[in-house]
């Protein structure tokens, strides 16, 4: 029972509550197709629009092998059902950019499993950090830009493996009741701004191999607890022709109890240190900040869910020093309430109170994609 409740609980949150439908099946093949069609009218920054909730269609593939062996292979892709808008709130954009593009890669790997030996894959795929904190990344305004998962300006993760990563490789298995993800990110990566607002903004990045580790323990059927961490070394250049070479890390735990989209209690929390493992909202360097992601939600019978969150990404006074005093205090809650026809068809109303601190000569810039907000919409889920 355990071990059914884990591999639930961890699928419906990596698949962020889609419910996949197959397509073809043989004695040997197996095909399912999922994602969802998520729209929403959101209020915010003096704007009132028609906005994309990080829609996405993916295609799982299984194989059968001899000795009990699987092959599998995922491909996801995110959709803009709407149009490119100007408010900028998700985890799907690159460094605070909206995408241009209507179809752009979110997920693509590939891998083999074993019931005794676990699982190899390669490809762009969650991270083992994203084990620690995935059980808080439920409302439908975006989380994770606190949790150090979507870095560098609420990206998707990539650069540094703790998000959706690129060139990941990774091996899961599990040992009685403790399961782990343990990864290498392979690849030598630079990435270059061709503006700023600021010249102590990141203009260039380069990036090599980074490495991670996740760890789950379910303590009973209600209660688990996560631990893990993500390293790498990080080098670059600002605008104003400094520049820095420094360890990225973070570590950190958390814990969640209950059962998300089914009646009854849920809460989780998780907690992270981290040093040159993401920017500000003006894209420069973090030199050392805390972060704390934490929802608690009730859900009725009738379909009914009330949820409010907390979060908070606080940098420290080495962040101070380096910006000429400058504080970012990122912090907001979100309460909202849901209806679900189903778990597959949700309706959502959610507000975002913007609590945070960011005092300095640029305040406004900062306070800019932190404004207080208003959801409202649809999501279909395949």
């Amino acid at each position: 029972m355990k071990q059914a409740y884990l591999t639930a609980l961890i699928s419906a949150l990596m698949a962020s509550q889609a419910v996949a439908i197959e397509i073809y099946k043989d004695d040997t093949n197996k095909v399912n197709i999922g994602g969802w069609i998520d729209v929403r009218a959101i209020d915010t920054q003096d704007v009132s629009e028609i906005a994309n909730g990080a829609s996405r269609i993916n295609f799982a593939f299984e194989r059968q092998l001899k000795n009990d062996w699987h092959a599998f292979a995922k491909l996801e892709w995110g959709v803009d059902p709407v149009g490119t808008g100007r408010v900028i709130y998700n985890g799907d954009e690159s460094f605070g950019s909206s995408q241009d593009d209507f179809i752009y890669n979110r997920l693509g790997y590939a891998g083999l499993s074993h019931a005794d030996y676990g699982s190899l894959t390669m490809g762009k795929q969650w991270g083992a950090w994203y084990d620690v904190v995935c059980y808080t990344n439920l409302a439908f305004f975006t989380d994770g830009n606190a949790s150090g998962t979507y870095t560098y300006n609420k990206f998707d993760g990539a650069v540094n493996g703790t998000g959706r990563g690129d060139k990941i490789v990774q091996y899961r298995n599990r040992l009685g009741d403790v399961s782990f993800a343990a990864q290498v990110q392979l690849k030598s990566e630079k990435i270059t701004l061709d503006k700023a607002n600021d010249p102590l903004e990141v203009s260039r990045l380069d990036y090599s191999n980074t490495a991670g580790l996740g760890v789950t323990y379910q303590v009973n059927d209600q209660w688990l607890m996560t631990l893990g961490g993500n390293y790498g070394q990080v080098e670059g250049n600002r605008f104003d022709g400094t520049s820095f070479d420094e360890t990225d890390y973070i570590y950190g735990f958390g814990f969640a109890y209950g059962w998300w989209d089914v009646a009854g209690f849920y809460a989780a929390a998780n907690f992270n240190w981290n040093q040159f493992h993401d920017t500000d909202n003006l894209n420069r360097m973090i030199p050392e900040s805390k972060g704390v992601e934490s929802i608690i939600a009730y859900q009725y019978d009738n379909g009914i869910r009330f949820i409010l969150t907390y979060n908070l990404l606080e940098a420290s006074a080495e962040y101070a020093k380096a910006y000429q005093g400058d504080v970012f205090k990122r912090q907001s809650m979100v309460a909202g309430v849901h209806y679900l026809f189903d778990t597959s068809t949700v309706v959502f109303a959610e507000f975002s109170k913007n609590l945070g601190d960011f005092n300095g000569q640029r305040a406004a810039a900062m306070e800019l994609s932190e404004d207080d907000a208003l959801l409202i919409g649809l999501r279909y889920s395949l």
